[in-house]
């Protein structure tokens, strides 16, 4: 799978995590014209025309949600909102500390959901 939305999340994973792919099973579908991107068989990251999304625990998604610039994932602009996913803003994407931060504890938390 070769396109620009993948080539944009394995960038991003590369720069926070370049060990990332031996450290896990990581694989990519692609989800509703987006990609996801899946550890283990679950899905924690999804790239679009939206942007960049994690999946992550309902505590830090309220922290997210109270930053400039990050709003809930809605595959389709009249879909329904993906309730475990925040896009990620522009600033969150350029800071590597934070992201990696946001990468852990979404990888985390789809391994230890049930």
């Amino acid at each position: 799978m070769k396109n620009k939305y993948f080539n944009k999340i394995t960038k991003l994973l590369e720069q926070v995590h370049s060990r990332f792919a031996t450290a896990h099973q990581l694989e990519f579908k692609n989800v509703f014209g987006a990609v996801g991107g899946y550890v283990n068989g679950r899905i924690f990251i999804s790239g679009g025309k939206f942007g960049v999304a994690l999946r992550l625990p309902p505590k830090t998604l309220d922290d997210l949600f109270q930053e400039k610039g990050v709003k809930h994932l809605k595959y389709f602009p009249k879909g329904h909102i993906k309730k475990e996913y925040a896009v990620l803003s522009q600033r969150i994407l350029k800071n590597k500390n934070q992201l990696r931060k946001l990468v852990d504890e979404s990888i985390k938390y789809v391994l230890f959901i049930k």
